[in-house]
Order: C-alpha cells, then sequence, then structure tokens
C-alpha cells in the first residue's frame, strides 16, 4: 500500500481561502477516489499560508479488474432481420467488443442490447497524475487572479507543486502561458525561520520534514498551539484572553509557525466603551484582547497577537505593534469624543444626505416610516403610554449613529455605538437599549433583542424595509437576496416567538402596506399584500420545518389549503406554532395514529357537502329526525360532548382538550362507518345524504381547530 503527497505551493494566500480550499477537497477528493475504485485508508488535508497539501495513505498499486455492464440501443434499432446495423457495430466497438457479445433482454420498456464489459484495472500513479490537476484548477473562490502572460487562475500565483507516490516523483505539469510548473519533491520550509528549500524522500515524511522547516502543516495543530499559547501569555498578567471564534479561525490561516505575544496600551484608552476597543484590535490588527476573568466585561490594557516571524524577535514585534495600537486607538478616542460634542439626536438632520435606496430617498424618510410602524405596532400590542412614547423615540434615533466619525470608520459598529452616544446624550435606558437591539439578530441563530423597546423598534425597522424594497419589484430571487430580506422577515417572526409578542402579522403587514401605498403612485397595495403574505408564509414554514423541526406534511396541515387558512397562521405566529409543535408532539407518542385514520376519512367525505368550515355545533346544522341509524345518534351525541372541549382548547390554546375529545369520539365515527349499523353516506335521498354529510363536516371543522388533516401524510 502507498501514500500519496500532493503540495500545492503559493504567495501568500487570503486566510479565508485556506480553510475553503480544504473544505472543497474533503467534499471532492475522497468521491473522486471511489468512483475510481481507489480504496484507501483515509485522507488527511492540510493547509498554510504558503501551501495547501493533502496525504492520502493506504492506495494500492492499481484499480481492481472489475466487470461492468453497459446498455445500448434498442434491440430493433440494433438488429433489423438478424442482422447487426451500424448502431449494433459501433456500440460494440465504443466498448471494444465483438457483435457476437452482444446480447438482447427485455426491460420492461422495450428490448435493449447490453454487454458485459471486462474492465482491466489502471495503474494507480497513472490515475493520480491526471487527476491532480483538476483537483488543483477545479478550485473555487471569490477574486482569484491571473499572472504571466497565462490565463490559469488561481487566488495568488503558484510557485511549487509536489507529488510523491511513496518516494517516487510523478510528474504533473500547470501550464501558464510560458510559465510551466513541473512538479517536484522540492518544497519550502518557514519564509523567516527556515528560507532554504526542503527536499522530501518520501510522502510519508511530509509533516516531519516541514516541522523541521518551522511549519506546522497542521491547521487543527496550529488551532490547538494558539489557543495554548494565548492562555499562557494572558495569565502572564493575570488576565484571560478574549477568543472570538471568527478570529482564531483567520489567525490560523495567517501563520505557519505561531508565536503568542503580548503587549501593553496606554490605561486612557480604558476609557473608550470596550466594543470600541475590541473592534479596533480585532477588525484592524487581528488581535486579541484580554478581560481580568471570563465572567468579567472589563478590559485589561493588553492585547494578544499571532506572529508568524522569528520567536527570539519577540520583544520588537511587540514594540512595533504597540505602536500600531497606540495609534488606532488615539484615532477611536478622537472620534469618540468628536461625536459626542452634540446630542446624538442632532445628527439627525444629515441623515437625509445617506441615501437608503435610490428610488425610496433617504435613510431620514425610512426613520420617519419606521416611527409610524412603531407607533402602529405600539398600539397593537397594547403597551403603556410610556413605553410607546420611549419605543417612537428610539424609533427615531435609531439609524442616527450611521453619520458619526466612529461608525463610518468601523461600520460594525452600529447601534452599539448609537447606544453608548444616547446614553450619554441624557436618553432614556429604554431607548438607548432600541437603538442597539433593533438590529438584534445580526444573523441565524444570533442574540435576540431583550427589550420590548428593542423588539417593537426592530419589527418596525424590517417591516418598513421589506414593504418598501417588495413596492419597487426587487425581490429574492434564488440565492441572490442583496437586501436580506429573507433575513428580516426570519428575524420578525423569531423575535415574536422568543419573546411571545401577541402579533397579529397579517393585520399589521396589511396596515403598513396600506400606509406605505397611500399617495404613492405605481404602488399596488393589494398585489403587495399578497406577495408579502406569501413571502412571509414561506419563511414561517421553513422556520417551523429547519428551526422547529416540525415534518413537512404537519407543517402543511398547520397553513392548510387555502387563503382563509393560511391568513390564520399569519393572523396569529404563536398560535401556528403552538400547533405545529403540538401536532409533532403527538405525532411522536402515538396519539396522532389513533386518530388519524377517522378524521381524514371524515374530511374526504365532507368535501362532498357544502357545510361551512366554521361550523362546529350540530344544533341548528344536523336534523336528528332524519336518522335511520342508531350510529347516526352516537356520532351527533359524540359531537355535542366534543364541543366545550374543542371550544376550551379554543379559548386556552391547550390542544389537549381537542385531541382528548377526538380520542373519544374515533371509535363511534368507527362504527358510524364499518359498525354493524353504519351507514352509507352518500344516500339516496338528498336530505339524509345532506344530514351526514354535516356530521362528517362538523367533525372535520373540530379537528381544523388544530390543523388541517387533508394534509397529513400517514406515518
Amino acid at each position: 500500500m502507498a501514500t500519496f503527497l500532493l503540495e500545492v505551493g503559493t504567495e501568500e494566500l487570503p486566510a479565508s481561502f485556506v480553510s475553503e480550499a480544504i473544505a472543497q477537497w474533503k467534499s471532492k477528493i475522497p468521491a473522486e477516489l471511489k468512483e475510481q475504485f481507489l480504496d484507501n485508508e483515509g485522507v488527511e488535508f492540510y493547509g498554510t499560508p504558503r501551501r495547501l497539501a493533502l496525504l492520502i495513505k493506504g492506495l494500492p498499486e492499481r484499480q481492481p479488474d472489475r466487470e461492468e455492464e453497459a446498455k445500448g440501443p434498442p434491440a430493433k434499432a440494433a438488429f433489423r432481420e438478424g442482422k447487426p446495423t451500424k448502431a449494433a457495430t459501433g456500440f460494440a466497438a465504443s466498448k471494444g467488443v465483438s457483435v457476437e457479445d452482444l446480447e438482447i433482454r427485455d426491460t420492461g420498456k422495450g428490448e435493449f442490447i447490453f454487454v458485459l464489459q471486462q474492465i482491466p484495472g489502471r495503474a494507480t500513479a497513472e490515475l493520480l497524475q491526471e487527476m491532480v490537476p483538476n483537483w488543483v484548477l477545479g478550485l473555487e473562490g471569490n477574486r482569484f487572479m491571473r499572472w504571466g502572460d497565462g490565463d490559469l487562475r488561481f487566488p495568488r500565483p503558484i510557485r511549487w507543486l509536489v507529488t510523491l507516490l511513496d518516494s517516487e516523483l510523478l510528474p504533473v505539469t500547470l501550464e501558464n502561458g510560458s510559465e510551466v510548473c513541473v512538479s517536484d519533491r522540492t518544497t519550502t520550509g518557514h519564509r523567516v525561520l527556515h528560507p532554504e528549500n526542503v527536499s522530501l524522500n518520501s510522502a510519508t515524511d511530509y509533516t516531519s520534514a516541514l516541522k523541521k522547516a518551522y511549519v506546522t502543516v497542521d491547521p487543527a495543530e496550529r488551532k490547538e498551539t494558539i489557543l495554548s499559547q494565548i492562555a499562557q501569555v494572558a495569565s502572564s498578567v493575570n488576565g484571560h484572553a478574549v477568543v472570538n471564534e471568527a478570529l482564531l479561525a483567520e489567525v490560523v490561516d495567517l501563520v505557519e509557525w505561531p508565536t503568542a505575544i503580548i503587549g501593553k496600551f496606554d490605561d486612557e484608552f480604558l476609557q473608550l466603551p470596550s466594543e470600541v476597543t475590541i473592534t479596533e484590535m480585532e477588525s484592524h490588527q487581528r488581535y486579541f484582547s484580554v478581560r481580568p476573568s471570563a465572567e468579567s466585561d472589563e478590559l485589561l490594557p493588553y492585547f494578544i497577537t499571532v506572529s508568524n516571524g522569528d520567536p527570539a524577535k519577540s520583544a520588537l514585534i511587540t514594540q512595533g505593534n504597540e505602536r500600531v495600537i497606540r495609534a488606532r486607538l488615539a484615532d477611536g478616542k478622537f472620534f469618540f469624543d468628536a461625536d459626542q460634542k452634540k446630542p446624538l439626536a442632532e445628527y439627525l438632520p444629515q441623515l437625509e444626505k445617506v441615501t437608503f435606496e435610490a428610488s425610496l430617498g433617504s435613510v431620514r424618510e425610512k426613520v420617519s416610516r419606521v416611527e409610524s410602524i412603531t407607533a402602529l405596532l405600539s398600539d397593537h400590542l397594547g403597551l403603556s403610554a410610556q413605553q410607546k412614547q420611549q419605543a417612537v423615540r428610539g424609533a427615531e434615533l435609531c439609524k442616527a449613529d450611521l453619520v458619526t466619525q466612529m461608525v463610518g470608520e468601523f461600520p460594525e459598529l452600529q447601534g452599539y455605538i448609537g447606544q453608548k452616544y444616547a446614553e450619554n446624550s441624557g436618553e432614556p435606558q429604554a431607548v438607548a437599549d432600541a437603538i442597539y437591539e433593533h438590529y438584534l439578530p445580526k444573523g441565524a441563530g444570533g442574540e435576540l433583542p431583550k427589550t420590548t423597546t428593542g423588539q417593537v423598534v426592530g419589527i418596525a425597522d424590517r417591516l418598513d424595509t421589506l414593504v418598501s424594497i417588495f413596492s419597487i419589484g426587487k425581490l429574492p430571487k434564488g440565492s441572490s437576496d442583496p437586501f436580506a430580506l429573507r433575513r428580516a422577515a426570519n428575524a420578525i417572526v423569531n423575535v415574536v416567538w422568543e419573546a411571545g409578542l401577541p402579533l397579529k402579522l397579517q393585520t399589521v403587514l396589511s396596515q403598513v402596506i396600506e400606509n406605505f401605498a397611500d399617495g404613492r403612485e405605481g404602488v399596488d397595495a393589494v398585489e403587495l399584500t399578497q406577495q408579502l403574505t406569501d413571502f412571509f408564509s414561506q419563511r414561517v414554514r421553513t422556520l417551523l420545518q429547519d428551526g422547529q423541526g416540525i415534518d413537512y406534511d404537519l407543517v402543511n396541515a398547520v397553513f392548510g389549503n387555502d387563503a382563509d387558512y393560511q391568513a390564520r397562521a399569519l393572523g396569529d405566529l404563536l398560535d401556528v406554532r403552538d400547533r405545529a409543535n403540538f401536532l409533532q408532539a403527538i405525532r411522536n407518542d402515538g396519539r396522532l395514529a389513533k386518530i388519524y385514520e377517522t378524521v381524514n376519512r371524515a374530511a374526504k367525505l365532507a368535501v362532498k357537502g357544502d357545510l361551512g368550515t366554521d361550523a362546529l355545533d350540530p344544533a341548528g346544522v344536523v336534523d336528528a329526525a332524519l336518522f335511520e341509524q342508531p350510529t347516526e345518534q352516537a356520532f351527533y351525541d359524540s359531537l355535542q360532548t366534543l364541543l366545550p372541549q374543542t371550544q376550551a382548547a379554543q379559548a386556552e390554546r391547550d390542544y389537549s382538550k381537542l385531541i382528548a375529545g377526538l380520542e373519544k369520539a374515533a371509535p363511534t365515527v368507527a362504527d358510524f362507518f364499518d359498525g354493524d349499523n353504519s351507514v352509507m353516506v352518500m344516500a339516496d335521498d338528498p336530505k339524509v345524504q345532506k344530514n351526514r354529510l354535516n356530521l362528517l363536516g362538523l367533525l372535520r371543522n373540530h379537528a381544523r381547530v388544530l390543523a388541517d388533516f387533508g394534509e397529513i401524510v400517514k406515518s
């Protein structure tokens, strides 16, 4: 068994591409090896800023010999009057067999010709030489570049290539115009610590040989080294390193031989809000900040950087980094101090010069709409006068920090800076919190707003974005969603669910659209309402299925197959979530199976009648004088017993009461269909037929309080 090494040596790669390339190889290469019948003992993937590499262990010398059956053209096209046609001879030639080896076989879709081929296995070395160029040049990513006079594209110029099968060099060539990269057994060590070339005797020497040249090729090993080192240097100042996972992943792919070093900045910069300091360090310098403990929100005047240079020069490297961070923090302090020379509210007029969207006006105009929607939501949710006032003020100021110098330098601090400036301007805490929290969540699974003002302003801002962008026809298409409209809708639903807000989305959405369309030419409120209704329905369906883990058919059941039932789902987002989760629970514990057959059978027959879906009380709908069998009376009595249970389930949103009633009624309904005194629902007498269909319609309607059982697929 052999080991194969591939190393692609480059100029310094973007850190993000290293992990992306490894992920692509992990997805692609094992599958390709399997397709080529090259069993192996596993593939190891490596990457640093200057190289991408892989080791395939336990490869056979060659593919196994194998038999493959090939299907050819229809027999009637391959043979005429018993003689082979060009179709038969051509197929046989393409498979390297004679016409006599062809076999006619009936496939059920007609007769076709087949042939069983004996395929000898190819040498592994030969296959690898063919696959390697595709592995290298098949990588995808952003901002690929060309160099020299060729058309070869890669994130950075390729400078060397290593391809070893055990100790044998497999020649592979990458052509780039007049520049040709031919594989060798020579790689390079660390650019500073070991600038000399490294000659590899065997593929199995790879990781150890490069470690001697001060290169740790395994990203996981570098990550552990970095974590250990930054914890150690943080403890040297009695601190705890703040490890941002995204920053850690980036740093891992920025170094080949990591050395964590700690530096200090002036205590005066601790007066800055901690997020400002952390953002300065992480976003611009790739530094880790230090806190007194894991539980503390304060910062210590230290930073940790991971050097890729000579550890012996750490003191000099530290001095350089200290000069840089001092300048960065001084800029931040200047912006922070300069911004606060006037209250946050005085920045509002500047928003008139910031465009929200070319055809929708300025951010200031958007803010005015958000204020109106916030007031509408406050009344809809029954907020107190004080809560409404604070929410509307929060909406008024929610975008003011966009025109401050600090956010101009660090856009990722929007909201946070607004909160700090609002606090320092004497605004109520609820207003300041709304400015920060209205941006939450910032992504899937992100932190959700905790205050009522933050929740309401966040929903208002997103509703305005959705309505206004939809009004100009810029709907999401496929994977394209430049205005993050799917994320906005998801956020509204998740905030409502998390906070338990009694938001009637359909009602509010219609009012927001009506207000937006009033006096605005070219906006069809009816069409816009339908578009956003469908859009929100899809988002809620997706969140229930993917986020809540609800089976797809149960999601369909709580939405039903008609517009009124869908309107009910969007009319009460808490109820649709609770119904879906309850349905999943009774499917899992078996209660759904006990009533499914009976209710579904009744629902399917009930559509032949004309009973409305709102009727629940049998009185006035069913005429007992038309009963011909005792099972009809028993069915009627069970519906009367079920009525108060259904009404209680509706009022208390406790659907277990409805299910208990349906379970009790199920045997009676089963007797109505199949018992000794069963009836023919579609009786000859139209009055009797309608009476029986109404019985079934009532049962269906009781079940519809929970779900449209016609959409449920039997487990």
